[in-house]
């Protein structure tokens, strides 16, 4: 019976929506194959009429994630492939608009002059010229046997092709964005010509703002006059409490006391990796040497007093409780000068693609040239010169600045520190076979192998059941008292803001890379007051939501802060107005209490007034400004003016104006950027990202 009311429940449900579904026909016939259409559930934007799939930003996004090898974000892979997408359908379609195609032959020619292509010896003829032929057949060749190396190359030419579209449509563009002579002359004149003028300024300050009110409804106007500076996108606030699990005082000292019950088994211990292993230390055996200041300076000293065998500890260090073994006690320099050939061979580290000798040649080659120095030492730098691959000392005979311990490759530096001034011979390192020359020595000191045994410092089971009940105990008193703020005062809780979250964004201030607590802010049916508790790593988080931004113009309650101040400037310019006028400078500044201020030398380029600061507008008006004339309730950016202009100096005309012409016109070329952001802002773009990464 249970199976049949289902049934009965779900055929009502299918009968009222092929219902609604008929009626919106009845009324428009076309609405009848959208509202069955399931294809924008598929999509995740638009871009001027034309549909992104999921499947085409999905395919992307996983091409794109697998070139960055896991450093970036899904967020950040999601932005980089949305804005990549956009970009090329927004130049696909002006060039369609223009009736300009970049075709195959376009591609093709952009593909083999490039240096990575044209200059590879893979491609070249015997007489070392490019040859088109191989080039061909090693596509052919990769196409047919090597699917990963086809797909590789498949997008390199799209992404050829895309940026050939890109510059095809930027360089038409920027072919237009020249400049006048007429341009170049009023550039110059406006860098040159200088002003010199007298003013009164009555700065908005002077009027209280307990004489001007702001209502909502101005601010209101203001933002419905103004909406372009006004569009927002959907934005949410919280506040949250974060719950730390840490550990407590007494976590540490059980931490310790649990150590300690090791020292008598490490010391008897022949093999201190097995120990190590077998009694779970966090951290592996180093046996790397260690000089006093490479240790903890809490115990250093105690531990380089001691002899070898014995274990001290345990000391607190970098978040772990240890204790140390001494396993060898040695004298080492601090630092050493030394030299080096390097002798690298197919496969090493950081071998360039000329590099053809095999390991084993490698190895000769460096024995050989060994014998040489071991024999004349002198021989050394012009050896270096001729042989060693790192260039960056070759010229000055191989030499090395001094280095410390931790900087070189293991082989590398252990010989160099283990052995004395002079000493000769070959190291192998990743990198290939390196005849190394000790030049110097300096500060010999007491060093230490040590092994050591480390244990995290974590929260105990208890302390983390502890620390998880606060967390539901507030998340109860938050379920039960709306007054969520109180309740954490109450305890004594940081009670920290998020504000301004983005539909997209991944970071929470405060807690980091946080996006499933975005998603859930963004959920559909969330409102003002929900909260959720979050088991995140090491706390818990207990989220509410205080504020919700839909997309579209700014609210008030958000916007005030920022229109306030410019309608108590509006208004107190109006009541300055009649204050600021007349005919008589001296009097305009008596009757304001104010004294006539002096502006010599200002232009246009540099538009600022001594003792007051940037005035644009101001100076602008000084500008154009009649000779000796008094002028009188300019509203400027700190205050009321009146003004008049005592003299302009004109530059000296030049023959003509080319140079200047020259230099607006590069300038403009030089900003492509800006053509794109307003290709973008006059397209239609439709981003339904959210879609993908809200939690409903």
């Amino acid at each position: 019976m249970a199976i049949l009311s289902k049934i009965r429940e779900r055929s009502m449900f299918l009968i009222i929506i092929i219902g609604l579904a008929l009626f919106a026909f009845v009324l428009d016939p076309s609405t009848l194959g959208d509202f069955f259409n399931s294809s924008k559930v598929n999509e995740v934007g638009e871009v001027n009429g034309e549909a992104i799939s999921r499947q085409e930003f999905a395919t992307a996004l996983e091409a794109y994630k697998q070139q960055a090898g896991g450093r970036v974000s899904e967020m950040q892979a999601a932005k980089s492939v949305w804005d990549n997408i956009v970009r090329k359908k927004i130049y696909k379609n002006q060039l369609a608009e223009a009736g300009i195609t970049v075709g195959e032959q376009d591609v093709w020619n952009e593909v083999i002059n490039s240096p990575s292509v044209n200059n590879s010896p893979q491609f070249q003829n015997e007489a070392g010229m490019f040859d088109e032929g191989k080039f061909k057949q090693f596509l052919a060749d990769t196409k047919e046997n090597n699917e990963q190396l086809w797909s590789a190359w498949s997008n390199y030419m799209n992404q050829i092709k895309d940026n050939a579209e890109t510059n095809t449509y930027n360089r038409l563009i920027t072919a237009g964005l020249g400049a006048s002579l007429k341009e170049g002359e009023n550039e110059y004149m406006i860098e040159n010509t200088k002003v010199n003028a007298q003013f009164v300024y009555v700065p908005y300050s002077t009027v209280a703002d307990s004489l001007v009110k702001i209502t909502k409804s101005d601010i209101e106007a203001y933002i419905k006059n103004n909406k372009a500076q006004f569009q927002v996108e959907a934005a949410r606030d919280i506040s949250y409490v974060k719950f730390d699990i840490v550990a407590t005082p007494e976590d540490e000292v059980a931490i310790k006391a649990d150590l300690a019950t090791l020292i008598e088994d490490f010391k008897k211990s022949s093999d201190n990796k097995d120990f190590l292993n077998e009694n779970g230390s966090e951290t592996p055996l180093d046996l790397n040497y260690k000089y006093n200041a490479n240790v903890n300076q809490t115990v250093a000293n105690d531990i380089f007093a001691g002899d070898k065998g014995e274990v001290f500890g345990p000391y607190k260090d970098q978040g772990y409780f240890k204790i140390s073994k001494i396993v060898e006690v040695s004298k080492m320099p601090d630092s050493v000068k030394a030299s080096h050939i390097l002798i690298p061979f197919v496969g090493a580290q950081r071998a360039t693609p000329d590099i053809t000798r095999t390991e084993e040649q490698a190895n000769k080659l460096a024995d050989s040239i060994l014998t040489v120095v071991k024999r004349r030492s002198s021989k050394f730098a012009d050896l270096a010169k001729e042989f060693s691959s790192d260039k960056s000392n070759a010229e000055k005979g191989g030499e090395l600045d001094w280095f410390n311990y931790s900087r070189m490759t293991p082989a590398f530096r252990d010989f160099s520190f283990t052995n004395k001034k002079g000493t000769i011979d070959v190291v192998k390192t990743p990198f290939g076979f390196h005849i190394v020359k000790i030049d110097e020595t300096k500060n010999e000191q007491k060093v230490l192998k040590l092994a050591t045994y480390s244990r995290k410092i974590v929260a105990s089971e208890k302390t983390e059941n502890d620390v998880f009940q606060k967390a539901e105990q507030f998340a109860l008193a938050v379920s039960n008292n709306k007054d969520y703020a109180q309740v954490a005062k109450d305890n004594n809780y940081n009670l920290r803001p998020a504000v301004g979250l983005k539909v997209l964004d991944e970071n929470v201030p405060g807690i980091g890379n946080q996006r499933p607590i975005v998603s859930w802010a963004f959920g559909r049916d969330l409102e003002t007051g929900d909260f959720k508790r979050f088991d995140l790593e090491g706390s818990h988080v207990v989220a509410i939501v205080t504020g919700k931004t839909e997309k579209g113009l700014m609210p008030v309650s958000k916007a005030t802060n920022r229109v306030r101040p410019i309608l108590l400037n509006e208004k107190k310019a109006a009541l300055l107005s009649e204050k600021v006028k007349g005919a008589d400078l001296q009097e305009i500044a008596k009757a304001n209490n104010t004294t006539v201020r002096t502006a010599n030398g200002i232009n246009l380029k540099t538009p600022t007034l001594s003792g007051v600061g940037a005035e644009p507008k101001v100076v602008g008006a000084m500008y154009n400004a009649a000779i000796d004339k008094v002028y009188s309730n300019v509203v400027g950016s700190r205050g009321v003016y009146a003004f008049k202009v005592s003299q302009r100096n004109l530059p000296t005309a030049l023959p003509n104006y080319d140079s200047n012409r020259k230099k607006i016109a590069e300038a403009r070329k030089g900003l492509t950027f800006k053509m794109y952001e307003a290709l973008k802002e006059a397209s239609d773009v439709e981003d339904n990202r959210a879609n993908m990464y809200v939690s409903n």
